[in-house]
């Protein structure tokens, strides 16, 4: 009987198995609501971090999504060493940075920063930096508000790859 059971067993796991992985074709929500925070340990790992915004966006105006920009609402929260890619005194070290940051803020994403960490740690202002930012009083209470609003927090993670 054991040997029936067994042999019964075998057979329906290889006769379900398949060859590959299966795609699934999640049915996103609109509106889709996304805040990220930004807090990352070095001004150059915003590339790869603005990746992660680009990437929502590209998947959900593309089909079989084809949502409009109008039901994408996405706020970043900035509060860490990228903040200076923000002031304009850095123009021409960041420039590729910035041409994607003020593309992104054309689709319609929200670039905030943290006064505190702006005036306190780096001395800027608002006159310092590009028109397409806002600046918030604080960035934890702002990502919380977010939050509190219905958004998904995402925090971008961006490692160095050492050989």
């Amino acid at each position: 009987m054991l040997k029936v059971f067994l042999s019964f067993l075998i057979f329906f796991t290889f006769a379900f198995a398949t060859e590959e992985a299966k795609f699934v074709q999640t049915e996103y929500k609109k509106p889709f609501r996304v805040v990220y925070e930004l807090f990352l340990d070095h001004p150059e790992k915003l590339r790869p971090a603005l990746g992660w915004i680009s990437n929502v966006i590209f998947v959900l105006t593309h089909p079989p999504y084809n949502f409009n920009l109008e039901d994408i609402d996405i706020v970043v929260v900035s509060h860490g060493r990228e903040l200076e890619v923000f002031a304009k005194e850095h123009k021409d070290k960041y420039q590729d940075i910035v041409e994607r940051l003020e593309s992104l803020s054309q689709y319609g994403v929200k670039f905030k920063l943290c006064r505190i960490a702006l005036t306190q740690l780096y001395g800027y202002s608002e006159k310092d930096l590009y028109p397409f930012v806002e600046t918030v009083p604080s960035a934890i209470t702002e990502i919380a508000y977010w939050q509190q609003m219905g958004y998904s927090l995402l925090i971008p993670m961006v490692f160095e790859i050492r050989r």
